[in-house]
């Protein structure tokens, strides 16, 4: 039997929590039949310890089927997460499972395109570190853009240029970039425009990787994680990589989109993240006379909420100011600040430091 056909077989592990097999995740490094013994070698980077019983179990289960396969050798090496020590940190972890000086880590997630997820993430983290400003916490919130593909917070928060490095070799860290208060990294920097991101799932890992745990972010109380749509690469590196204290779904009303972000958030509870709420988007819009039209549908986000058994964070309006600060760079959050889409999202970072509080007690 040829190494060829063991991986074929093994397309029918999935990774726990995924719909993703472990073969087109690049988990698989080397799969052969020796004399009737099956011999597979697994790489993870995981920090769940039933990560890799749960895999050994189904690869085993799969191989046993196999014609002429006798016995079983299963070899599964785990990277640990590294952590780069912040200053004085030592480089241990925090309380929370995020590395040391970054107090909370959220996904900002949606099962569908189209959403406006990413303008979400955007205005949020402004939201953000705008109220934790108000607390005398100013400079303390992270937001890492995961959406390898196709980046396009750089250009809705107003960022360009190339992020600094500090320090030399195997040491070398990258400097977020800043603005409005919120300490931004995303592929969009390292990449031109013209240049396509076309990489298969040990790449993607690799990238997210390395976002994680080689940008110096310095002490943060919340990191946002933009994801891209979807339950693919992005999603299983992140989880492997750095334990979340919780995603955010972002859903529009209509049950096209809340019944793809139910599996959204389906996923996340089966890889043991735990849902924070969900943000309903583009909710209503209200005309000159004050009437208000729900384009697409209403109540979508309450009923996902309840579905999920989570909390409906809050509902933003569809206003022209939002898609056009998206456009110019300048998020409607910073450039109306006393507006109402501004107080849609500052409405929601509370509650989602709330909630979070809540989460830690």
């Amino acid at each position: 039997m040829t190494p060829e056909a063991i991986k074929e077989a093994l397309k029918q592990v999935k990774y726990p929590g995924f719909s993703r097999d472990i073969v087109s995740f690049g988990l698989v490094r080397a799969a052969a039949v020796v004399e009737g013994t099956a011999k597979v070698s697994l790489a993870l980077t995981t920090s769940d310890p039933h990560v890799p019983t749960a895999l050994k179990a189904e690869v085993e289960k799969v191989l046993r089927a196999l014609p002429g396969v006798k016995q079983t050798v299963i070899d599964i090496a785990v990277t640990p997460v590294r952590t780069p020590p912040a200053a004085g940190t030592g480089g241990k972890l925090a309380g929370s499972g995020a590395p040391k000086g970054i107090k909370h880590a959220v996904a900002i997630a949606s099962g569908k395109g189209g959403v406006g997820k990413s303008t979400f993430a955007v205005n949020l983290a402004c939201a953000l570190a705008q109220v934790l400003a108000a607390q005398g916490q100013a400079g303390r919130v992270g937001l890492l853009d995961c959406d390898i593909y196709g980046p396009t917070v750089p250009l809705m928060i107003g960022l360009s240029g190339r992020p600094e490095i500090e320090g030399d070799g195997a040491e070398a860290m990258l400097l977020p970039m800043e603005i409005h208060g919120v300490k931004v990294m995303s592929m969009g920097f390292l990449v031109d425009d013209d240049t396509p991101v076309i990489w298969r799932g040990p790449m993607i890992m690799k990238a997210v990787q390395q976002f994680v745990q080689n940008v110096r972010w310095g002490e943060l109380e919340v990191l946002l994680i933009d994801l891209p749509p979807g339950t693919g690469d992005a999603q299983l590196s992140l989880v492997q990589i750095l334990p979340l204290d919780g995603a955010v779904l972002v859903t529009t009303p209509q049950l096209a989109a809340t019944n793809v972000a139910r599996k959204g958030g389906l996923m996340f509870r089966k890889v043991n993240v735990p849902l924070l709420g969900v943000a309903e988007n583009m909710s209503y819009f209200t005309d000159p006379a004050g009437r208000r039209h729900h384009l697409f549908g209403e109540g979508g986000g309450a009923r996902l909420a309840d579905a999920l058994g989570t909390a409906l964070l809050g509902q933003v309006p569809l206003l022209p100011e939002i898609r056009a600060g998206g456009d110019a760079g300048k998020p409607a959050v910073v450039s109306e600040p006393g507006g109402t889409a501004a107080e849609a999202f500052r409405a929601i970072a509370q509650s989602l430091l709330d909630r979070l509080a809540t989460a830690g007690r």
